[in-house]
């Protein structure tokens, strides 16, 4: 994984600004990845997952902070993770494939959840998926078995999907979110993107500089030229 430069990152800002979340989280990992010849679509999640991790350690540092809104009183409730704690702490080769009762499934990739957008039946979309993963093409299955599936595919690629546990300390209700990597780093890829550009702004219209020269200056010379431009 390489480090982006800000040039690199307003480029992959312009490109992706526009697309789907799922599309966001694969530019960012095509971008950043050493392996950009393979196609990350095709990743399982967890995979992608921490590779998004590591760019977000490389760019942003390690803590990934944000918060959820408590469904019973919409208290906001913070949280706070460690993106390489996270990654390290689930390391590991992934199995290619899962068998539950004679049943085989490989890994879900942000492929298979692009093509379940237009689903609007989350019962319907997670049968859905479960018959693009199956190796032999789709079953009928009852709930119960959906359900073990679904467990045992969650054991094979635990991070690819982070769910985090609050306790509302308002109305005390207690519930998990699933935190959506993709949009959640790319939101802050986005942040970071506008406030180049601000700097960018403000500091061409100072000295007259154009926008590849300002790029070119270290985030230290940088600051101290915006301090002395702002008095």
């Amino acid at each position: 994984m390489r480090t982006l430069t800000q040039t690199d990152l307003l480029a992959l800002w312009e490109s992706g600004r526009s697309r789907h979340w799922l599309d966001q989280g694969v530019l960012a990992v095509e971008t950043a990845s050493a392996e950009a010849q393979e196609n990350v679509a095709d990743w399982p999640l967890g995979r992608r997952n921490r590779a998004l991790l590591e760019i977000h350690a490389r760019i942003f540092g390690g803590p990934l902070r944000g918060w959820a809104a408590c469904p019973r009183c919409a208290e906001k409730l913070e949280f706070e993770l460690d993106a390489r704690t996270l990654a390290a702490g689930l390391e590991g080769e992934q199995e290619a494939t899962v068998e539950v009762d004679g049943e085989r499934f490989r890994l879900p990739t942000s492929r298979d959840l692009a093509a379940l957008i237009g689903e609007g039946d989350a019962t319907q979309a997670a049968r859905s998926l479960l018959r693009r993963l199956h190796t032999a093409g789709g079953a009928a299955w009852s709930d119960a078995e959906m359900e073990a599936f679904g467990e045992r595919l969650a054991e094979a690629d635990p991070l690819a999907e982070i769910r985090i546990g609050f306790t509302c300390l308002s109305c005390g209700e207690v519930f998990a979110e699933s935190l959506e990597l993709p949009s959640f780093v790319w939101s802050e890829l986005e942040a970071r993107a506008r406030r180049v550009l601000a700097e960018v702004h403000e500091l061409a219209l100072a000295y007259g500089w154009s926008e590849a020269e300002i790029l070119r200056l270290t985030p230290a010379r940088r600051e101290l030229y915006l301090e002395m431009v702002r008095g």
